[in-house]
């Protein structure tokens, strides 16, 4: 099977500011890579995700085959020495269809991507799962940045997630997921998913409530996100096609 080069260990990483310094040397491109997902992948996602968040339910493998037909491409892992360390899972919609007070279930098909459209203008983050021992070397840093540029690939307008709100159940009785995520914002309260998602170019746009039940550390809510692609260029509409065409016939 051959050997499996362990992973190097941390040193000097407490702050986010110590992850930036010290993630580039560890996340290179010879160290670690971000590739399409393979249908042999589909055990180490679910056994990531178990361990990232114990509370949720794991994709099924009949979930994970479903995403990969509907939108091979943007279905991404993140690869250390033969080993699995992350999972990325996005789908294309058409936002207006769903806005923010959306719900996991119904714009990932209860999970299955069978609401991915080809014709959206949106690329929905649906997960991202990161080895809980590998947290802090830039893995997630890779994902994000590889949705990125799929994005700005396919000509999307935009990148917009759901992120867990992972402490909000621990302080769900003293304030509102509203103040939870101002708090996390203004630095008054250390949330992982949010505070890193930020600090990756997304914006805050709000709470979607009751997004998705099941999660009890988030106490069912998720906070929106969104990256703008500033490379998008619309689509001309037919009549402006047909008149060029004709201009340059003439």
């Amino acid at each position: 099977m051959g050997s499996v080069e362990a992973f190097p260990r941390k040193t000097g990483v407490s702050t986010i500011a110590d992850v930036w310094r010290v993630a580039p040397s560890l996340a290179s491109e010879e160290a670690l890579r971000v590739r399409p997902l393979r249908l042999e992948d589909c055990a180490a996602i679910r056994a990531l995700q178990r361990d990232a968040n114990p509370g949720m339910p794991a994709w099924s493998v009949q979930q994970l085959e479903s995403q990969h037909h509907a939108f091979p491409q943007g279905q991404l892992v993140a690869e250390y020495g033969g080993m699995l360390v992350g999972a990325l899972s996005t789908l294309i919609v058409q936002w207006d269809d769903y806005a923010v007070e959306h719900r996991w279930r119904s714009i990932t098909g209860g999970g299955t991507f069978s609401t991915h459209d080809p014709q959206g203008r949106t690329l929905y983050t649906t997960e991202v799962v990161v080895d809980l021992s590998r947290r802090g070397y830039g893995v997630a840093r890779a994902l994000y940045l590889a949705q990125k540029r799929l994005c700005r690939r396919l000509n999307l307008r935009r990148v917009i997630g759901a992120a867990r709100l992972p402490g909000y159940s621990e302080v769900n009785q003293r304030m509102s997921p509203e103040l939870y995520a101002m708090k996390v914002i203004w630095g008054d309260l250390a949330d992982p998913v949010l505070r890193f998602a930020m600090t990756q170019g997304f914006q805050y746009c709000g709470i979607i409530h009751d997004y998705r039940p099941e999660d009890v550390e988030s106490a069912g809510h998720a906070a929106l996100i969104v990256w703008l692609n500033p490379l998008y260029s619309p689509p001309r509409p037919p009549a402006s096609i047909e008149r060029e065409r004709q201009r340059r016939c003439a």
